[in-house]
C-alpha cells in the first residue's frame, strides 16, 4: 500500500510539473522528508536554483519538522527571494497535498513577499 501511495504522488508530481514548467516564471518548489523540510526557487527555463532554505539551516536544538518550521522556513525562503528581485513565481507543491505544513510554507512565502 505504501508503494502505491508514492507512485500516485508521484504521478501527480509530473504532471504539475509539465503543467508548471511551460511559463517563463521561476518555480517555487517543496519536498518533504521524516525529519527535514525543504524549499527551492528554480529557473524554469536554465533549471538552476535561483534560492533555496531548509530545516537543515535553523540552528535550533527543538525539532522543526512541524508547521511551525515549514513555515519559517517558507519566510526565510520568500525573504531570500526578495533579495533577489524575485517576486512572482509559480507552486509547485510536488504532488503533496496542499495542507498541514505545505500550505503553512507556502502561507510563510506570501507573507514574505513571494506572489503565486
Amino acid at each position: 500500500m505504501n508503494n502505491d501511495k508514492i507512485t500516485r504522488r508521484v504521478k501527480r508530481s509530473r504532471r504539475i510539473k509539465a503543467r508548471l514548467s511551460s511559463t517563463d516564471l521561476p518555480r517555487l518548489m517543496v519536498h518533504r522528508t521524516l525529519h527535514h523540510f525543504y524549499g527551492q526557487i528554480v529557473d524554469n527555463v536554465s533549471g538552476n536554483v535561483l534560492a533555496s532554505a531548509s530545516t537543515l539551516q535553523l540552528k535550533t536544538k527543538e525539532p522543526q519538522n512541524n508547521v511551525a518550521g515549514a513555515n519559517k522556513i517558507g519566510q526565510t525562503l520568500g525573504q531570500a527571494a526578495v533579495k533577489a528581485g524575485i517576486t512572482k513565481v509559480k507552486f509547485d507543491r510536488k504532488g503533496y497535498r496542499y495542507h498541514g505544513q505545505v500550505k503553512a510554507f507556502a502561507e510563510g512565502t506570501k507573507e514574505a513577499g513571494l506572489i503565486f
